[in-house]
């Protein structure tokens, strides 16, 4: 995956079926000079050979949430990361999320946070709007640290960003993961995130 650190610029694919979308979405990226659109299309199969040369994905289709899930796994076993814009219900979101999508930014999203969001999963990280933070309610089998770390990291934070923001340690920061890894049974972050989505865990600390 292509970052901003190496040097190189994040090679961008475009998929929305509204044309007004596409093209602000298409200048947007253009004003970002660490950013690279390859090409825009109204869906997957119109991209044609397009995608191939592209890091990131970016999707925004009036599709049924299964529909939609479907195609983020295909373009994930294709090896794009992909970011999806949407204002669908909560279940839709965990849905594409579960998917391996490893954006998902609301529809009302200001241009700067959409770019944020493109360099962050181009970065291999995950990032989830903050308006999606009440997608589902907030479970209390977390400690009130445990949330504040799972809130972090599903904005994208990395383990050192979560240490400087919380004010402790990064070793403190990996005690927390781990505790949090035990009640979930995984430490990988995309499952983190999505659990995080799960139980509500995604607006701005």
């Amino acid at each position: 995956m292509r970052s901003a650190v190496s040097g190189e610029s994040v090679r961008i694919a475009v998929i929305g079926d509204c044309p007004v979308f596409r093209h602000g979405v298409s200048e947007l990226i253009g004003s970002a000079p660490d950013l690279r659109l390859v090409v825009t299309a109204p869906s997957v199969a119109g991209a044609d050979g397009g995608l191939r040369g592209a890091d990131v994905v970016l999707m925004d289709l009036q599709e049924s949430g299964p529909r939609l899930a479907a195609v983020v796994a295909e373009l994930r076993a294709r090896g794009h990361a992909v970011v999806v814009v949407s204002s669908s219900p909560r279940i839709d979101a965990v849905r594409v999320i579960r998917a391996g999508a490893g954006g998902y930014v609301s529809r009302q999203a200001e241009g700067e946070e959409l770019l944020t969001a493109i360099r962050v999963v181009g970065a291999g990280r995950c990032y989830v709007s903050a308006s999606a933070g009440c997608l589902l309610e907030e479970s209390p089998r977390f400690t009130d640290r445990e949330q504040d770390v799972l809130r972090l990291l599903a904005n994208g934070a990395t383990d050192h960003e979560i240490a400087h923001r919380l004010r402790i340690s990064k070793h403190t920061v990996h005690s927390h993961l781990d505790r949090i890894g035990e009640k979930a049974g995984t430490r990988r972050r995309f499952d983190l995130t999505r659990l995080a989505i799960e139980h509500g865990l995604t607006d701005r600390a």
